[in-house]
């Protein structure tokens, strides 16, 4: 008898079949788990650049405070060069005058600019003076959302207090924010401030 050749058998084929099935459907839950991953990674790494921008622009802030009180709108001079509540349940979070104001188009303005932060809704806005005295304040800039509970404390001659008691001639040593955000958590950051008078 000639040897002929010999064909898969229709349980050799099911098995093949089946065992394929089953590293397509292991690569397709892979694939979609990595998928998953690359999504929720994006958000993450969005959040953190969100967050840096943020800290960044308070660092500045701080980091030019000046013990410098101004005017509002009704020409009503500040009773301090700093405000500073604990808690921004109400809205304020703290006020500043800040040095270095850059000034590329030589407007004639101050150096100096207002400065203040409020955690409204969800949101920790910026908001800013065109001009240092007698003016309002201008659309307010969104630094971070998801922001749930800010709180501040500030450190003078050595203590640390939840509130700032104040002075038209002061400003804290540092300053101590506590913001629990959507997506990060619990984040505590410290901020040198000058303190030093004009």
């Amino acid at each position: 008898m000639g040897s002929r050749g010999r064909g898969f058998t229709l349980v050799e084929m099911l098995v093949a079949l089946a065992v394929f099935a089953l590293l397509s459907a292991a690569g397709v839950t892979v694939l979609a788990y990595a998928a998953d991953n690359q999504g929720v990674l994006r958000e993450r790494m969005q959040r953190i650049g969100e967050f840096q921008r943020a800290r960044a622009v308070l660092r500045a802030d701080l980091s030019q405070a000046a013990p410098r009180r101004t005017r509002n709108a009704a020409g009503h001079p500040a009773v301090q060069a700093f405000t500073g509540s604990a808690d921004a349940a109400p809205g304020l979070l703290f006020a500043l005058t800040r040095r270095g104001w850059s000034n590329p188009e030589q407007a004639p303005r101050a150096s100096l600019q207002y400065v203040e932060y409020r955690l409204v809704d969800d949101r920790l806005e910026r908001g800013t003076r065109p001009a240092l005295d007698g003016a309002v304040l201008g659309t307010p800039q969104v630094l971070l959302r998801g922001v749930r509970t800010a709180r501040a404390h500030y450190r003078y001659q050595g203590e640390w207090m939840d509130g700032w008691p104040g002075g038209a001639d002061r400003v804290p040593e540092a300053l101590q924010l506590d913001l629990r955000i959507d997506g990060l958590g619990d984040v505590r950051q410290l901020f040198l401030m000058p303190g030093q008078p004009l």
